[in-house]
């Protein structure tokens, strides 16, 4: 399995986790939750709730409202498949949540899991946070080794795009000293916003 094609599964398991859903609103929430999938199509999707199905993680159901099956059957269109995860479906989602290892600070990884950081412990929360903004200080570092080697060779743009993608990996790492901070002061962040803060 692909490490884009794990992700995925990970990010629909834990859609499904919140409620059961049929492709259409997956992808959906696929695309304006998780900014990492914007790119993807049903032709990604649908071949990887097939696996989870024979993994026995999500079963399908026939759509519930009786006008959308009318309306299937008169068009002589299949009616809306809604997925749910099931209980073993719910074990594995919890077992790749508790998951702190290096994939999990990849860029496209942290996103997904960032994301369902409200369903994260907080321990797991706190080492994927870490893992993150080290390996960003490494990928910083290393930015700025090469603009050092190379700087007298570069033309005015160049150099301004890699100052630009150097500032852009600052911002991140500020953003995850201020998440380490709040998670060592057992701050819960909330969806509201600061004011609902509270002490776990």
């Amino acid at each position: 399995m692909s490490r884009r094609s794990g992700i995925l599964e990970f990010a629909v398991l834990g859609l499904l986790r919140e409620s059961p859903m049929h492709g259409y609103e997956l992808r959906k929430r696929l695309n304006t939750s998780l900014g990492v999938f914007r790119a993807f199509s049903y032709g990604t999707l649908y071949p990887c709730l097939k696996t989870l199905v024979s993994n026995g993680w999500l079963i399908e159901e026939p759509g519930n409202a009786p006008e959308d099956a009318l309306a299937a059957s008169l068009a002589g269109r299949r009616a809306k498949i809604v997925y749910r995860l099931t209980a073993a479906g719910k074990e594995h989602f919890e077992e790749l949540l508790s998951h702190t290892g290096p994939d999990t600070w990849e860029d496209e990884s942290f996103a997904a899991r960032f994301a369902f950081f409200g369903q994260t412990e907080r321990d797991v929360r706190m080492r994927v946070l870490e893992g993150r903004r080290s390996r960003l200080e490494e990928r910083l570092e290393k930015m700025r080794a090469s603009i050092a080697r190379t700087r007298e060779r570069l033309d005015d743009y160049t150099l301004e795009l890699q100052r630009h993608g150097m500032e852009s990996v600052e911002r991140e790492v500020r953003w995850l000293n201020e998440l380490i901070e709040s998670e060592r002061a057992g701050r819960d962040r909330r969806r509201s916003g600061p004011s609902d803060e509270t002490e776990k």
